[in-house]
């Protein structure tokens, strides 16, 4: 079993910047590999970003490419998202997950999922 807590969301200007956290505990966090997802109200979530188990390979989608980075610590159990350039588009809650399958953009291969944390972008 793997325990995810969410962190870093919060109310921001268009333009402005966030960062979130992931934090695991459980099993050996190392051997999963990680994603974040996004909803919007009335919409399906969404894949933002995904990382393999080592950080060596990631994805975007297309909408966020060039603005949001997914990085890891291994060390300290976090994947992280850094959102620069933030749009009102961006509004949603966002929810990092994990899978031992290998990164996916498929929401329906993660296994554990965190809480969600509400990020909202003022235009």
């Amino acid at each position: 079993q793997v325990q995810l807590v969410e962190s870093g969301g919060g109310l921001v200007q268009a333009g402005g910047s966030l960062r979130l956290s992931c934090r695991a505990s459980g099993r050996i966090f190392s051997s999963y590999a990680m994603a974040w997802f996004r909803q919007a109200p009335g919409k399906e979530r969404e894949v933002v970003a995904a990382i393999n188990w080592s950080g060596g390979t990631t994805y975007y989608s297309e909408s966020v490419k060039g603005r949001f980075t997914i990085s890891r610590d291994n060390v300290k159990n976090t994947v992280y998202l850094q959102m620069n350039s933030l749009r009102s588009g961006d509004t949603a809650v966002y929810y990092c997950a994990a899978t031992t399958k290998g990164w996916s953009k498929t929401q329906y291969e993660y296994d554990y999922w965190g809480q969600g944390t509400q990020v909202t972008v003022s235009s």
